[in-house]
């Protein structure tokens, strides 16, 4: 490697005097990078290891790196095996923090399953090819990347069936596949589903009126809701988000407690998880408001509780 540094302060230096080269070196890398295959393995690593060290310092943009999604050089597992060797290059000169900086500037984070070949395009195989290298901070990057997409395509699955009016139980059918599918937790389905449910309405400006039109909306709903909030966690989930809507929304802010007190009729929000969020689970977004507007039903729930209790000790 420390030849191959004197080599890149070459480059640098002559870039530095130069500045019309370095555009005509970034066209010239991209030839180069897609004719790795006429390299042998021992100078392709050469190759890798100093296209890391060009990138790293900024001689060379990291978008020069998506000429190997290319179909011969992806098939034959070449821009796999010449992407990895970059990364741990660039990971053992510059550190992880600058790797990672890259790949969301070259747009790779996002693209980085292309770079398998087709036939071994799994979770498995990906995971092993970077960890194996010591690249398992690639492999979240991956994975976080992934579910982000996994998640705007059940919100798009969503709004689709929502707007074609398909039956609520297909919905919820349809919806716990791509969620299974793709490992979507069930807090974040239930969070999705909420504001999927809310941008469809046409909401009326005047806010004496939003509040029936916002219950008999939801109320259509709470089949959904309910098939969604099976743990405390995604009704508090839930609960949360409904009390971020309200308070981002002006003419929602008088009818938090009346959206809740639907859920919990409806067998959506439990009595353990309003009490607990009234308790310490709340955010601070519209705090002191929301909890005022539920400290009747609060107090009404654990009166019920209380005297339920009793019941049990008298019997």
């Amino acid at each position: 490697m420390v030849s191959m540094r004197n080599y890149e302060q070459v480059f640098v230096k002559l870039m530095r005097r130069y500045k019309y080269l370095e555009k005509m070196f970034e066209d010239e890398m991209k030839k180069i990078l897609i004719f790795i295959k006429g390299f042998n393995e021992q100078e392709r690593i050469k190759l890798a290891r100093i296209t890391a060290l060009w990138i790293s310092n900024g001689s060379v943009p990291p978008t020069v790196l998506q000429v190997l999604i290319n179909e011969h050089l992806v098939k034959d597992n070449l821009a796999l095996e010449f992407l990895v060797e970059i990364f741990v290059t660039w990971k053992q000169e510059k550190g992880l923090q600058s790797l990672m900086t890259g790949l969301k500037k070259g747009g790779l984070e996002g693209r980085l399953m292309e770079f398998v070949p087709a036939n071994k395009r799994t979770e498995d195989f990906f995971r092993s090819a970077f960890e194996e290298k010591g690249l398992s901070e690639v492999v979240k990057l991956h994975m976080a990347q992934a579910s982000q997409e996994a998640k705007r395509d059940l919100q798009h699955q969503l709004e689709e069936e929502l707007s074609d009016g398909r039956p609520i139980k297909d919905i919820v059918s349809d919806i716990r596949d791509i969620a299974q599918k793709n490992i979507i937790p069930e807090q974040d389905v239930i969070a999705l589903i909420w504001t999927t449910v809310m941008n469809l309405a046409e909401w009326n400006k005047k806010e004496e009126l939003v509040a029936e039109q916002a219950l008999k909306h939801l109320q259509k709903f709470t089949p959904l809701f309910a098939a969604f909030t099976s743990t405390t966690r995604s009704e508090m989930a839930l609960t949360l988000k409904i009390q971020e809507y309200c308070y981002e929304n002006m003419n929602f802010m008088k009818i938090f407690q009346k959206i809740i007190l639907l859920f919990y009729k409806t067998e959506v929000i439990s009595e353990e998880v309003i009490l607990k969020w009234y308790k310490d689970g709340h955010s601070v977004k519209g705090k002191m408001l929301f909890l005022e507007q539920m400290k009747k039903l609060v107090e009404w729930l654990q009166n019920a509780e209380e005297e339920s209790e009793s019941g049990e000790d008298e019997d």
